[in-house]
């Protein structure tokens, strides 16, 4: 019951968010400062691990990948699945959950403990739009990173095999290209789409409705870094089954 009163209330809490905007130069400046902190933020990090990530895949491609008479073309398109439709949107908004998630719901949950909160609404505000709403806005500029995440693992991917001499760049490169579905894209879009709602709510309803001190805080970021990847992985499930399936 504990969780069905949390899962009713979350609902409710994306409801009153669309309520009585803010005005909106106020919101715009708003969402641009939350674009800023939660997106362009986590670009540093999310180009590291992609990197990295591509390169991986590739090497153990390349060494399962060991026999003569397949050709090493395989390598590249391996690599290019692998990276567009799960590494990239997918482990990508893990960390995003990690670290943009722990941000909103730690941000929120001080402003619930200095009664920042309370003061909105007794001014009247929609505390809820003020506080949450920018941040949706700003998530859904997430495909941009799903994409750079795209590109930068793909990247990484041919300097191992090239660099690692676990392929040609021509042979890679032809592996890129082959058998390629636009779909496969879109897919992954869709998903970093439906990824970024969470990544934006889910850790703003722990913010929001906590109740404590500053321990409580830390303690309300965990448990929403815990409860957004176990949103993501399950709609991941979802999502493939009901696009791919």
């Amino acid at each position: 019951m504990k969780y069905l009163e949390a899962i009713g209330k979350y609902f409710i809490m994306i409801w009153e968010v669309f309520k009585k905007p803010t005005k909106w130069p106020i919101m715009r400046s708003l969402i641009l400062k939350e674009i800023d902190e939660l997106i362009f933020g986590a670009m540093g990090i999310i180009i590291f691990i992609s990197f990295f990530i591509g390169g991986v895949v590739t090497i153990q491609t390349a060494l399962n990948l060991n026999s003569p008479f397949l050709p090493k073309s395989l390598i590249g398109f391996a690599t290019r699945q692998s990276v567009i439709l799960e590494f990239a949107p997918t482990f990508t908004s893990i960390i995003m959950a990690g670290k943009v998630g722990s941000y909103i719901t730690s941000s929120i949950g001080t402003m619930r403990v200095t009664e920042q909160i309370d003061a909105l609404e007794v001014m009247g505000v929609n505390s809820l739009n003020y506080l949450v709403f920018p941040k949706i806005i700003a998530t859904m500029m997430y495909p941009f990173a799903v994409a750079v995440s795209m590109f930068v693992g793909i990247l990484g991917g041919w300097v191992a095999a090239v660099f690692g001499g676990y392929a040609p760049s021509g042979e890679f490169i032809k592996g890129l290209q082959m058998d390629f579905d636009a779909f496969h894209v879109t897919y992954a879009f869709i998903k970093s789409v439906v990824f970024a709602f969470v990544i934006a709510t889910v850790p703003s309803f722990h913010g929001f409705y906590m109740k404590g001190g500053a321990l409580e805080v830390g303690k309300a970021s965990t448990t929403s870094f815990v409860w957004t990847s176990v949103v993501i992985i399950i709609l991941n499930y979802v999502l493939t089954q009901m696009l791919l399936g």
